[in-house]
């Protein structure tokens, strides 16, 4: 059975690469999977591309390189030539059998959205379903918000062993609200709870979370545990905690990391797999970050002091 969705081995053959592009996927909204990868080729041979597989989904590209003169095909024949311009987002209905004639350098970051996904965000918004996107062969839109998450979730895609599984959730349901509401029309029609977690709720997610150091569950599974949509809880969460779930487990992260370099005889690749960390460089980046130096720099400075006290 062939894959359905435009990620994968689909967007490999699609684009005529080499090997399978990284793609990173959720399922975080009624589990459709909604998923992004990144295509690249800077010496491809000229060819026309693959199809998409033949469903009722888009997909939202971010190019990232100029591509002028791009040929586009649908239903077999050329029906325009446009100019693709670098940072400009393009919308694509895969019910359309679109093609692209591969004679340039190419690098373009695609989400792929079932419907299904952007039903699951008109119900949580208790909206009307979402209608056609103005998918316009050629017409890019100058779209901040689409570059800006593409742009995190790039570091995640050339890193996905050091992906936080609860930041691509959030990524991801960001990015199909915002298409959801950009171009496909979507308003609320009563305006959503703007309360937090109840004490009790947000004391059980923070200990859910800091049992779960290296973010293996989803935000779907720990909204479950309250009887509440995903987008429901992240901004409960964040307005009870100040922080959005992801960037509340890496602090956490970092705090238990910095519990364990008190602990004489333990090196920072172990302290960096116990804390949640993929590798002793994630630690190192996510701590400098957040704390303003380097874990061994820390870590001497702390051992300085309590050697000095003793």
């Amino acid at each position: 059975m062939r894959q359905t969705g435009f990620y994968g081995e689909n967007a490999r053959q699609f684009c005529r690469l080499a090997q399978e592009p990284c793609s990173l996927i959720t399922r975080s909204l009624r589990n459709a999977e909604i998923a992004v990868t990144e295509t690249r080729d800077d010496a491809p041979a000229r060819s026309l591309s693959g199809g998409m597989p033949l469903e009722d989904s888009f997909v939202v590209s971010l190019k990232l390189y100029e591509y002028p003169s791009c040929e586009l095909w649908a239903h077999g024949k050329c029906v325009t030539k446009a100019d693709i311009r670098a940072g400009a987002t393009y919308l694509y209905d895969m019910k359309t059998d679109l093609r692209f004639v591969i004679n340039k350098p190419f690098h373009t970051l695609h989400f792929y959205l079932p419907r299904s996904a952007l039903n699951g965000i008109a119900e949580q918004f208790h909206a009307p379903r979402v209608g056609e996107l103005p998918c316009e062969l050629g017409v890019g839109h100058d779209d901040p918000v689409v570059r800006h998450i593409g742009g995190a979730l790039q570091q995640a895609l050339r890193r996905p062993a050091e992906a936080n599984r609860l930041f691509i959730d959030h990524a991801m349901l960001a990015i199909t609200a915002h298409v959801a509401q950009t171009y496909g029309g979507l308003r609320a029609i009563r305006a959503l709870a703007r309360g937090g977690l109840t004490p009790r709720q947000a004391k059980q997610a923070c200990e859910m979370l800091d049992a779960d150091l290296g973010g293996t569950l989803t935000l779907k599974q720990i909204a479950a545990e309250f009887g509440l949509s995903v987008s429901h809880f992240s901004r409960a969460f964040r307005t009870s905690t100040g922080l959005p779930p992801h960037q509340w487990l890496l602090r956490q992260r970092v705090k238990a990391a910095k519990q364990l370099m008190t602990v004489a005889g333990l090196s920072l690749s172990e302290i960096a797999i116990s804390a949640g960390f993929a590798n002793q460089s994630h630690l190192t980046k996510v701590f400098s970050a957040l704390v303003g130096m380097s874990p061994a720099a820390w870590r001497r400075e702390v051992l300085d002091v309590r050697d000095g006290q003793t």
